[in-house]
């Protein structure tokens, strides 16, 4: 790391390492930020001289001083350009030849998962509750991930015939025919990622109405149980396969007002430890991922309270806001053979939040 006049290592402490070599350091004051050469962090706050100076050489950016907000804005510039990088990539193709199934995704995490598992060469299948988010979602990623293998279809997972449709080929409309000619094509699943999820209830858990309570289980755990439930078998014909869900953080931390959805995705914890153990004969593998809080529309009732937001800031080692995009290479490694001795087991992506031992 290339120094200022007067300015030594022990005055900095390493605050994150986002990946592709830029890191960031966090003494106060000032600021540095470091990267790798020929690589640029994106920092905008040099004014003066010598700030742009050093921005043009690229390799130590002075910034203003360390405060909470400064800090989660750098961190997470910083890593929506190991993001933009990771994306221009060569990708290893560690998912080559597999076919995902991945619901509620025509945005936000179930997006940037597909987009993910597309890079890494599988054959993707996106859905959703409706048919114009999908075409548009299937249009961006084939216009985002060039030569990908990708195709959508409606699908409201706590509908017993969508997911039949999904899976058993039977719905006669137009719509899920295409659908259906492109999996018959693909040849079975090998990966599914249960991420649809529902929480029409902000309150007290003992306020909760019954109907939401139904509502909440019948989207966020019972549908992803059938699913697994019909898929498993047709990942086992084809010698193995790949389960996913998405929990969250607040299976390990239950959060205020979100009780009864706090308690759906304990629940997936422990889905995925039942369906491990008598899954793993027939080579495939059951696993969780629980992020932490992610700047999604699903979320933006807590980061858009800046109140909220700041006392958010303080508890996440990391000092950001987690993205769509953080979710995504874990669950491609999660579902590629690298993670062939992996099962049963949940990943929190939360920035360094405390969720257990």
């Amino acid at each position: 790391m290339e120094m200022l006049q007067g300015v030594s290592k022990q005055h900095l402490r390493p605050c994150a390492v986002v990946g592709y070599g830029v890191k960031i350091f966090l003494p106060s004051p000032p600021n540095y930020v470091t990267r790798s050469p020929g690589l640029w962090t994106g920092v905008d706050e040099c004014h003066t001289t010598l700030h742009k100076e050093l921005r043009d050489v690229g390799r130590l950016v002075l910034v203003p001083p360390s405060s909470p907000m400064n800090r989660a804005r750098l961190s997470l510039r910083a890593s929506n350009l190991a993001v933009r990088m990771s994306c221009t990539a060569a990708s290893n193709r560690t998912l080559e030849g597999k076919v995902a199934v991945v619901t509620a995704s025509t945005e936000g995490i179930g997006l940037a998962i597909a987009k993910q598992l597309a890079r890494d060469g599988a054959k993707v299948m996106i859905s959703s509750r409706k048919q114009e988010k999908v075409n548009e979602a299937v249009l961006q990623m084939e216009k985002e991930e060039k030569g990908c293998s990708v195709k959508g279809v409606v699908c409201h997972v706590a509908k017993a015939e969508h997911r039949k449709n999904l899976i058993e080929q039977q719905n006669k409309t137009k719509v899920v025919l295409h659908f259906l000619q492109t999996l018959h094509h693909f040849g079975g699943i090998d990966i599914l990622v249960s991420n649809a999820a529902a929480n029409p209830v902000f309150g007290p858990i003992l306020q909760t109405p019954e109907e939401g309570w139904d509502k909440i289980f019948d989207v966020n755990v019972k549908s992803a149980f059938l699913l697994a439930k019909d898929i498993i078998p047709l990942m086992e014909k084809k010698g193995g396969g790949s389960v996913i869900f998405i929990s969250s953080l607040a299976a390990f931390r239950p959060q205020e007002y979100i009780g009864a959805y706090c308690v759906s995705k304990t629940a997936l914890v422990g889905l995925t430890k039942v369906l491990a153990e008598e899954c793993g004969h027939m080579g495939v593998r059951i696993n969780c991922i629980a992020p932490g809080m992610i700047k999604t529309n699903f979320s933006e009732a807590f980061w858009k309270n800046d109140a909220v937001f700041k006392e958010f800031l303080k508890i996440v080692p990391l000092g950001r806001i987690g993205l769509s995009n953080d979710i995504g290479g874990a669950v491609s490694f999660l579902s590629s053979d690298q993670a062939s001795y992996i099962t049963g087991e949940t990943l929190v992506i939360s920035g360094g939040i405390h969720s257990r031992l």
